[in-house]
Order: C-alpha cells, then sequence, then structure tokens
C-alpha cells in the first residue's frame, strides 16, 4: 500500500492528540471519522481545518461500510470499544484501541481471541511502553540492573471527580467504571508490563462518595514470582496531577517522580539517568506495524492482563477488601 488508510471513531481530546501525531508521519492518512457529537465535530475542525474535506459520520458501521479503510483507531467511551473494534475486525481492518481496552474479562478474552484468529495488527494505546524513561525501567529489570524485584508501588493524585462531573465518564454505562478503568489503568498495565510474572492476588478498597463509579482505590497485590507491592489511585484530590512510582529491587531501586527517574544503586548512590531509549508514541507503532516495520510495543494481551487484574479489584472491594484470586490469562 502507499498510504495506511485510517478511520478514527471518536474526535474527543485525546482523539485530537493521536491526530495530531498522525498528520506527521507520511506514510498514513485519515480518510474517514465517526463523531455524532457536533461540538466534538466543530472542535477537532477548528484545530485540524484540513480535515475539512474528510466525511465524519454519525455511526462506526457506517464508516466501516463507505469508507476505504486499511485500519481504524477507536477513541469512544470505553464501553463501546469492545462492538466497535469486533465490527472493524469482521472488516479484515487493523485496530488501535485506546485505554482501556474492553471493560470486562470476558471481553477481553474474545477480542484477543479475535486478533489472534483474523492475524491483524491490535494495539492499545498505553502510552508508557514508548516513553524513554519508562521503557528504559522495563528493560533495566530485564537486564537484571537492580536485582531481583521485590517490591512495587505507584500513586496518581487526580482532581479526576470534580474534574469529569457530569460526563460520560462517571456514567457506568459508558465508562464501565471510576477512576481505576480510566487513568488507573495505566499505572496497572505499567505495574503487570514491567514484572516478568503474572499477578495472582489483590486486595483492594475504594471509595465512591456519592458517585456511581469509584473515586478512589487503595490496592495491595502478589506477583507469581513473589514480587509484592501496592497501588494507590485518588481522584478526591484537589491537586490536578502527582504521580509517583517506585520498584525495589535486590540491587537498586527506580525512582520516578513525574516522568523523572532517579536511580538508586547497590551502594546507597542516587544519580538521574540520562542514557534513556528511544521514546515513540502508539499510533506510529500502529502504523509502521501495518507496514511491517516493526512489533507491536502495546498488545492486547497487555490490555487482557490490565481488566483481569482491574475486575479481580472490584471484586475485592465489594466484598470489603478480602483477597481475591486474579484470572491468569493465556498472554
Amino acid at each position: 500500500m502507499s498510504k495506511v488508510r485510517l478511520g478514527l471513531i471518536g474526535s474527543g481530546g485525546m482523539a485530537r492528540h493521536h491526530i495530531n501525531i498522525l498528520q506527521g508521519i507520511s506514510e498514513a492518512e485519515l480518510v474517514a471519522i465517526t463523531e455524532p457529537n457536533p461540538d466534538q465535530r466543530k472542535a477537532t475542525l477548528e484545530r485540524f481545518p484540513n480535515l475539512q474535506s474528510v466525511p465524519f459520520f454519525d455511526d462506526h458501521r457506517e464508516m466501516l461500510d463507505k469508507a476505504e479503510l486499511d485500519g481504524v483507531i477507536i477513541v469512544s467511551p470505553h464501553t463501546l470499544h469492545y462492538q466497535q473494534a469486533m465490527d472493524s475486525l469482521d472488516k479484515g481492518l487493523h485496530v488501535m484501541i485506546e485505554k482501556p481496552m474492553v471493560c470486562t474479562l470476558e471481553h477481553a478474552r474474545a477480542l484477543v481471541r479475535k486478533f489472534r484468529e483474523t492475524g491483524k495488527v491490535g494495539l492499545v494505546a498505553y502510552q508508557r511502553h514508548y516513553i524513554p524513561v519508562y521503557r528504559y525501567v522495563y528493560e533495566g529489570i530485564r537486564r537484571g540492573e537492580i536485582g531481583e524485584v521485590h517490591f512495587v508501588q505507584a500513586i496518581n493524585l487526580q482532581n479526576w471527580m470534580r474534574a469529569t462531573a457530569n460526563t460520560w465518564r462517571q456514567d457506568p454505562a459508558l465508562s464501565g467504571g471510576g477512576q481505576i478503568n480510566d487513568t488507573g489503568s495505566h499505572l496497572v498495565d505499567f505495574l503487570m508490563w514491567i514484572i516478568d510474572a503474572p499477578a495472582t492476588k489483590v486486595s483492594a478498597y475504594m471509595q465512591y462518595f456519592d458517585r456511581k463509579v469509584d473515586i478512589n482505590s487503595a490496592l495491595a497485590f502478589e506477583y507469581a514470582n513473589g514480587t509484592v507491592g501496592n497501588l494507590s489511585i485518588i481522584g478526591s484530590t484537589t491537586v490536578g496531577w502527582h504521580e509517583e512510582i517506585t520498584v525495589v529491587g535486590s540491587e537498586g531501586t527506580y525512582l520516578i517522580r513525574h516522568d523523572q527517574l532517579e536511580i538508586c544503586d547497590a551502594h546507597g548512590n542516587r544519580y538521574k539517568q540520562e542514557n534513556l531509549p528511544p521514546g515513540s508514541q502508539p499510533i506510529i507503532n500502529f502504523v509502521n506495524a501495518i507496514l511491517g516495520r516493526e512489533e507491536v510495543q502495546s498488545k492486547p494481551e497487555d490490555g487482557l492482563r490490565v481488566i483481569a487484574f482491574t475486575e479481580a479489584a472490584w471484586q475485592s472491594a465489594a466484598q470489603g477488601g478480602v483477597p481475591v484470586p486474579i484470572a491468569q490469562v493465556d498472554v
């Protein structure tokens, strides 16, 4: 193919981020957009006036029927991802999906099977797989830089409850869950990705306040290799954004604060790591994977692991924090 022809399902804020990156990829072209909301259509065209000639559709199935496409990028409310992805695969298209991939373990298993059956490129937009600091930690663990990993920890503070009030993100019919399924999904993915062993059980406590979805989550969990961890996703804070990640090994520790990496070595010395691997973007990887140039770096199997963990956490919280086994998935 001379150019990868892509259709976009959803054109909100994150979709516009992907459009911005896509416009710098000479081998790809956005040829159709599904967006039923006239305000979002207007905002997209105001930011990208060069898309005036690109057809908009109210329904993704109409776009799939009428547009000549090689792949789609799904950036819609979470519970819509599954059917939109399945419909796109039925049309023989490659599929990139914003996080979370889907909202139930059943749907995740079915979608991974579908990707394997069709052989089409599938990518979940977990961007930490492409950010140099996070790739360094993933690769450093595998080359033994900090020895045997004993403990992982992550916390995210965000003014999520107030910022997303009266939006689809707090409507479980569209969001599939609360803050742990939204911003928290990125941290769940990172913690499942970096450890070369599956998480096996989780204990969770959640606060809903007066909302229909989880706002705050405090979790403790264990991996099959004995590594333990905790994760806090806090959406009731007035802090706009704050995040910390810690990875403790027998020979060193990784400290990530606001995307900045500090390493504490075996002798207790702390230093900044400047020699980082190259970075990329999910959509660049998606296009290159379609063209056969790269392997997918954030796979549907990663999305499967995330929802297996998240679903167990919801079950634990509903039972007052009792440990719940995490479904073991074929990845």
